[in-house]
């Protein structure tokens, strides 16, 4: 039989651990995908491209990718008030990586 107790002991401050907790989830990768192929995109923009969440769950997601850093909200003082979200250089140095475990699970795991 396996043992299925693994207990790993960098845990608590494993930096691939502290990665997924930030883009982990089921929405944040399209976001990231998203912004990323198709620059800066009001929220509503945003939602038509990434069919089926909800409006709670986006809200959330970029939020939390907001105050990560991975996702820059720019709003614009206009009437109405006009906002947009955008990756950030932050997020685009993560996005090589992205694409690599992309390529690695093709040749891998499909």
């Amino acid at each position: 039989m396996v043992e299925t107790d693994y207990s790993c002991p960098c845990l608590e401050t494993c930096p691939l651990s502290k990665t997924m907790d930030v883009i982990g989830g089921k929405w944040k990768m399209q976001i990231l995908c998203t912004l990323n192929t198709s620059g800066p995109l009001r929220y509503n923009e945003v939602r038509r491209k990434m069919e089926g969440v909800s409006n709670t769950v986006l809200v959330k997601a970029l939020r939390e990718l907001t105050e990560a850093g991975l996702v820059k909200r720019n709003e614009y003082m206009e009437v109405p008030v006009r906002v947009e979200y955008e990756t950030t250089t932050v997020c685009d140095d993560l996005i090589p990586i992205l694409e690599n475990l992309s390529s690695w699970c093709e040749k891998n795991l499909l």
